[in-house]
Parts: structure tokens; C-alpha cells; sequence
């Protein structure tokens, strides 16, 4: 591969060299590795000249509303006139979309031309550096470090992957620590208990750094409170009540919100939609105070500006009025799903709901079809090309057992958002969820768009991964 390759071409076999290595969660071959560690992706970091030690950062963990919350806290940033970097997971159609500069992803030549700079050090780490072979997250994570010193960025957000202490972002010291919104989720590898995920998650409170939470259960807040005064670090408690809707304005493209931070209050016209994302809003407004404290001062002009621009896509997502209405969720545990339902409830006053549902293993879909059952929809049950995805039958078997209709399950989400859309009928709703992998199917069927596969990553029967987490 060499920079006079076409761009369609280098970017394919950039493409193919990540998604080639080793995934704890997704890959359908042994990893390799005996346990999640820190030594790795500190060595390829080392080797890459510790870009990540470079720019300011804001380090978000939580199970719910991290991503919102990450690309809040960069669109303020970014109306305040910073070059902000931005790293997240999973991406919903394209890789590219994990490293973004502002909310705009990096161009396709971008990214194949970081692959090609960071490759060198990640065959070195693991033909010399004794931790065995660099993971796909890990080569996205250090690709994302160098490409936001490179570019000259002055902050850079970034979202953890999974859990916190063990994650390979946690090699950052930030500016600003957050973490937002705590319940059970990947209980096999961060624990079965609330007090046991939160311990992890809190494993990104630094030393003498802020760090800001928000709301949460008391036994969670606990734990927070226990590790930031071990460690020093000033902690924010974000309120419930800190994010309340003004006059009651919501439409299906905004709501209207007063949102009441440490330095001020602000009224905000927030385009993403639902109770949750007051929240998010609320402890993205706290971090930016929080960052303002460490010397990045950030105006209320730019806060009210920053979050009426925020862009995120997959999160209660209006797809089509054409016909039904379709719209897109990923919530993925029960938690999510329950808060999932409130807002489908308080937006859409639709006599037929069809869910077009499919889970990833690792994920109670049990518990997620229970919080749909309020809806009492029809069914279309579904499985996704990611992975993990659970097959379609064991999802027709939980809806049935929760007493509710199946109408058809497939292994062609776009053929069951197909029949979903006929189910629903011209003032129904269409709702997809239970996964960003159906969701970014979901989305591909309505709008015509064309999924990235991965040849190098084997599905459910040998098919290709579309999605990966």
C-alpha cells in the first residue's frame, strides 16, 4: 500500500489490517490474550512518541450517554472556536467515524494514511514488546492520539470503550474526568453488581483532577465519592434537577431546556430528543465548567451554541416520516430501554408500534423486551451482521415469552425493517433498538445506504461483521 494506491483501495486494505486483529468483543477467533492490561497500548504509545500526553483531554466513561454526552461536550468546545479532537465507539456505518476532528470524521485517505503511520509500531509491540499483538481498539485508540496531535488539536474527547480502569484509553491523565450515567451492563466482565461496574469506571478518576459525575444511584455515588477523595480530585454531582424542559417545547427535531450549571443558567434548544439526554446535557455543561477551571475557558455563549448544534445519530433518531414514522434508538440494556420507552411514549401518539428488535450477546435482551412489552407492540425479531448478534429465533422466543406478537423474525435486518414498515401502516411508528448494529442496519435499509463490511471478521453462519463494538 502506498500513497499512489487509489483511495478506494488503500482505504479497503487500511480497513482490512485493523479489523484483522485481535477484538475482545467482537471476534469470532481466540483473541490470544489472557487479560485486559494497560503494558500494551502504553508501549505503542511510548513508540508513537506519547501523543496522547500531547492535548488537554476530557475522558468520559458510564454505560449510558457517553457518547451524547462526548459529542455535547465537543460541539461546545468546538462553538467556542477550539480544534477539538474526538474519539468514540462503536461507529454505526463507517470506521472512520470512531476518530473526528470537531464532529466531522477523518477522511477515508485520513484514515488509511494513519494505519500506514501507526503499522510500524504495532508490528514492533508485537514482535518485540513481549504483551503479545495489538488489538483492533488499541490500534484505533493510538491512531486517534496521533491524528489529534498531528492536526494540532487543543482538546481532544475521548470515550472510553469499556469499563474504565483497564480500558486502553486510560492512559490519558486528563484535564477533566467524567462519567455518566451507571447500570448493570457487560456484567461478565465488569461485575454483577452496581457497586462492582461503578469501581470500574471510576477507575479513570485521576489524581488532583476533576472529575465529574452524573446522576446516579446512591450506592453508585458512593464509590465515586470513596475514589475521588482517595485520590484528591475534585467531584461534581450533577443533579437530577439541574436539566429541567422550559414552557414544555418538544417537537420531534428539538426541546427546549434550562439547564443550571455551576457559573450560570442556560437555555438551550437541544436537538436530541428525550428525558435522558437532560442529563447528558446537564454533565456535559458540568465538564466544560469543570474544563473552564483548568484553564480552557469556555463562554455561555458557546455552551448554548455548542448544544443546539450537536450532532449524534442512532439516539431516538427520527429516519422517515414517509409512510410511518421510523425511528432509531441503540439502547441496549433494560435500563436504557425502560428510559427508551418513556420517550417513545411522551414524542409518538401512534395506534400500532412495530419493534424491529435484535441483541448482542453479552446484553439482557430478556430484560430489554421486557421494558418494550409497555408498549405493547408487534414484533419483527431480528439478527444483525454483528458477531455477537443473538440469532433471531432466541429473539422471537423472549418476545413470545413476554407475551407479545411476533409477526416475522428474520436474519436480513433489512428485510424485517421491510415488513416492519408494511406492518405499521401509513400512521404507525417503527421503532429499531436493541443494538447500534441494528439500529445502523436499520438505517441503511431507509435511507439507502451501503454497509462497510469486514471480510476479516466472521458473523453469525460465516457472514460478514457490518457493525463492531
Amino acid at each position: 500500500m502506498t500513497p499512489s494506491t487509489p483511495v478506494s483501495r488503500r482505504y479497503r486494505e487500511a480497513v482490512d489490517r485493523v479489523m484483522g486483529l485481535a477484538d475482545f468483543e467482537r471476534s469470532t477467533h481466540s483473541p490470544g490474550h489472557a487479560r485486559f492490561h494497560l503494558e500494551r497500548i502504553g508501549l505503542l504509545a511510548d513508540l508513537l512518541g506519547r501523543p496522547h500526553a500531547a492535548v488537554p483531554a476530557v475522558h468520559v466513561a458510564g454505560t449510558k450517554g457517553k457518547g451524547s454526552t462526548a459529542a455535547m461536550v465537543t460541539s461546545i468546545l468546538s462553538a467556542q472556536g477550539y480544534r477539538v479532537g474526538l474519539y468514540t465507539s462503536p461507529h454505526l456505518h463507517t470506521v472512520v467515524e470512531r476518530i473526528r476532528v470537531g464532529l466531522d470524521p477523518v477522511s477515508k485517505e485520513e484514515f488509511a494514511g494513519l494505519v500506514e503511520r501507526v503499522w510500524p509500531e504495532v508490528e514492533a509491540v508485537g514482535r518485540e514488546g513481549g504483551y503479545g499483538d495489538v488489538t483492533t481498539f488499541e490500534m484505533l485508540t493510538a491512531m486517534a492520539f496521533h491524528h489529534f496531535r498531528a492536526v494540532g488539536a487543543e482538546v481532544q474527547v475521548v470515550e472510553v470503550g469499556l469499563g474504565g480502569r483497564l480500558d486502553s484509553t486510560n492512559i490519558l491523565d486528563p484535564a477533566v474526568s467524567v462519567i455518566t450515567s451507571i447500570s448493570l451492563d457487560h456484567v461478565a466482565t465488569l461485575g454483577g453488581t452496581l457497586e462492582e461496574i461503578a469501581s470500574e469506571k471510576a477507575g479513570i478518576i485521576k489524581p488532583g483532577r476533576p472529575v465529574v459525575s452524573a446522576p446516579q444511584r446512591a450506592e453508585v455515588l458512593e464509590v465515586f465519592r470513596d475514589a475521588a477523595r482517595s485520590r484528591g480530585a475534585p467531584l461534581v454531582e450533577v443533579d437530577a434537577g439541574d436539566a429541567v424542559v422550559s414552557g414544555g417545547q418538544r417537537t420531534l427535531s428539538a426541546q427546549e431546556i434550562t439547564i443550571r450549571g455551576l457559573n450560570g443558567s442556560y437555555d438551550v434548544e437541544l436537538p436530541l430528543l428525550g428525558d435522558h439526554q437532560l442529563e447528558n446535557a446537564a454533565t456535559a455543561v458540568a465538564a466544560v465548567e469543570a474544563l473552564s477551571g483548568q484553564g480552557i475557558p469556555v463562554s455561555s455563549d458557546a455552551i448554548v451554541k455548542g448544544l443546539r448544534r450537536v450532532r449524534w445519530p442512532g439516539r431516538l433518531e427520527v429516519l422517515s416520516h414517509a409512510g410511518p414514522t421510523v425511528v432509531a434508538d441503540g439502547a441496549h440494556n433494560p435500563y436504557s430501554m425502560a428510559r427508551l420507552v418513556e420517550a417513545v411514549r411522551s414524542y409518538f401518539e401512534v395506534e400500532r408500534t412495530v419493534v424491529v428488535f435484535g441483541g448482542l450477546g453479552g446484553h439482557s435482551a430478556e430484560g430489554m423486551v421486557s421494558a418494550l412489552a409497555e408498549l405493547d407492540p408487534l414484533v419483527v425479531a431480528v439478527r444483525s451482521r454483528h458477531p455477537k448478534a443473538v440469532c433471531s429465533a432466541s429473539v422471537a422466543r423472549l418476545a413470545s415469552g413476554a407475551g407479545l406478537e411476533v409477526i416475522f423474525q428474520t436474519d436480513d435486518v433489512g428485510e424485517g425493517t421491510r415488513r416492519a414498515v408494511e406492518a405499521a401502516g401509513a400512521d404507525g411508528l417503527v421503532l429499531a433498538t436493541g443494538s447500534l448494529s441494528v439500529v445502523a442496519e436499520v438505517t441503511e435499509e431507509i435511507r439507502g445506504m451501503p454497509a462497510e463490511l469486514y471480510p476479516n471478521i466472521k458473523g453469525p453462519s460465516g457472514r460478514h461483521a457490518a457493525v463492531v463494538v
